[in-house]
C-alpha cells in the first residue's frame, strides 16, 4: 500500500474525538505493516469503546486509496449492520462504495453486491461468514478485517488461513 494521501489525512482529521497516544501509536504500526512488502497479520486488542473500529476503518480507507478492496468480517448480522452504518457515516464525504452482505439482504441485493465485488465497483464489504463462501469473488482484495475471529467455526478459519498468505489481515 502507498503512503497516506491527502484524503487519508482529511478522514483522520474528521474524527470527532481526540485520539489517545496509544491509538496513534497503533495506527502508525498498522500503516507501517500495510506499507511493507509482506502481508500484515496483526491483532488489535482493546476494550469496547477504545477505538478499534476507527483504526480498522482508517486501515480500510488506506487500502481503498491504494486501489484495493476490503472485507470486514463479523460474526453476527447485528454487528454487520452496526459496522456498515459506522463506515457509511465516516466515509460519506469520500468516493468510497460501502456495501453489506449477510442473510438479511435480499437475493437481488446480494447478487448486486457480489457483482460489484467481482467488477471492483464495491470498495468495502461488511458481512458475516457469507463473505467466505465460494461465490464471493473480489477483483482486488487487499485487506480483511476480522472482528471477533474466535466466534467463527473451523470451516471459516480454514478459509481465513488461505487468505492470510495473500492479503493483509487486521484482527480485532
Amino acid at each position: 500500500f502507498q503512503a497516506d494521501t491527502r484524503w487519508q489525512e482529511e478522514l483522520e482529521s474528521s474524527f470527532p474525538y481526540q485520539e489517545t497516544r496509544d491509538q496513534l501509536m497503533v495506527l502508525e504500526d498498522v500503516k507501517r505493516d500495510m506499507e511493507s512488502p509482506r502481508p500484515m497479520d496483526r491483532l488489535l486488542c482493546g476494550d469496547v469503546g477504545f477505538g478499534k473500529t476507527e483504526i480498522a476503518l482508517r486501515a480500510a480507507f488506506k487500502a481503498v486509496e491504494g486501489g484495493y478492496q476490503v472485507a470486514v468480517l463479523v460474526p453476527t448480522t447485528v454487528l454487520a449492520q452496526q459496522h456498515f452504518l459506522t463506515f457509511q457515516d465516516r466515509l460519506r464525504a469520500f468516493p468510497v462504495v460501502v456495501e453489506q452482505l449477510s442473510r438479511m439482504r435480499s437475493e437481488e441485493e446480494s447478487k448486486a453486491v457480489l457483482a460489484g465485488l467481482a467488477l471492483g465497483s464495491v470498495d468495502i464489504v461488511i458481512g458475516t461468514h457469507r463473505l467466505l463462501q465460494k461465490d464471493v469473488r473480489f477483483k482486488q482484495l487487499g485487506l480483511v478485517v476480522l472482528d471477533e475471529e474466535q466466534r467463527f467455526g473451523v470451516m471459516q478459519k480454514e478459509r481465513l488461513k488461505q487468505l492470510r498468505t495473500a492479503v493483509d489481515i487486521l484482527s480485532l
